[in-house]
């Protein structure tokens, strides 16, 4: 007998994204969406699909991701946004997992669709992330951004791709960005982290020849070079707005 699954999902304003989600997970026992105050049709959408749903103000991805996850009706849980979908091939391989399970938890490769296109190298590629387990082995990270699993247990590794459509559009993606390094700049600073005029410079370059030349993100093409350059920026805006918090801090 295979173990009983949960999808969960957060969401807000996702209508739009949410019917090829919820079509991916529809192997799984319960699918449970944890909405945050959407003013379009996502709930009804999450409710035509079958879905359970339920409210949660805001709290930050991680503490948001965590409350779904202590939410579900079941112990393991696949956890998605709603700009993700699960492959056929990879939801054949989590429920012969769930048939005997050899970990608590599983990750995965995600395949980063952007400017159109699926990247297959760079960073956008295999961008592995631990997204299935059994709660009482992992839990989510309290991080308001780049939240992730964390996990005392040995990991297993699923094949099949989590399909991550990164954004709408150019504008959007950048928009996101941009509030991401605001983020992660503000975490650093409440840490007490300083920066030098000589990260802020090499720490782009260095993720470029990395991710560009190392990790052949030339093979994608222009959008595979967009994608690095915006992952360089970020890296370069996130240290700026850090040295400006600090500066600030002291006048």
């Amino acid at each position: 007998m295979p173990e009983r699954l949960s999808a969960v999902i957060i969401t807000r304003d996702a209508a739009d994204l949410l019917p090829e989600c919820l079509e991916s997970v529809r192997f799984a026992d319960e699918i449970l969406i944890v909405d945050s105050g959407s003013r379009d049709a996502t709930r009804e959408v999450a409710k035509k699909h079958g879905a359970r749903v339920l409210h949660q103000d805001w709290l930050g991805y991680g503490k948001q991701k965590q409350f779904a996850v202590e939410r579900a009706a079941n112990d393991w849980v696949i956890c998605l946004d709603a700009d993700e979908r699960v492959s056929p091939e990879l939801a054949h391989r989590i429920q012969d997992a769930l048939r005997a399970p050899e970990f608590f938890a599983y990750d995965m490769p995600r395949c980063n669709r952007f400017m159109g296109r699926w990247l297959r190298h760079g960073e956008g590629y295999p961008d592995p992330n631990l997204r299935l387990f059994h709660r009482d082995h992992a839990r989510w990270s309290d991080d308001p951004i780049h939240e992730h699993v964390i996990t005392t247990d040995p990991v297993g590794r699923l094949d099949g791709d989590l399909l991550h459509d990164s954004a709408v559009s150019l504008a959007d993606y950048l928009d996101k960005q941009n509030r991401y390094t605001s983020l992660q700049a503000e975490r650093l600073h409440a840490q007490g982290r300083r920066v030098t005029g000589a990260r802020l410079v090499l720490s782009p370059l260095a993720r470029f020849i990395k991710f560009y030349f190392l990790r052949r993100g030339f093979l994608d093409g222009v959008p595979g070079l967009v994608h690095i350059s915006i992952g360089c920026m970020n890296s370069f805006m996130k240290y700026a707005k850090l040295m400006q918090l600090a500066r600030t801090s002291k006048s």
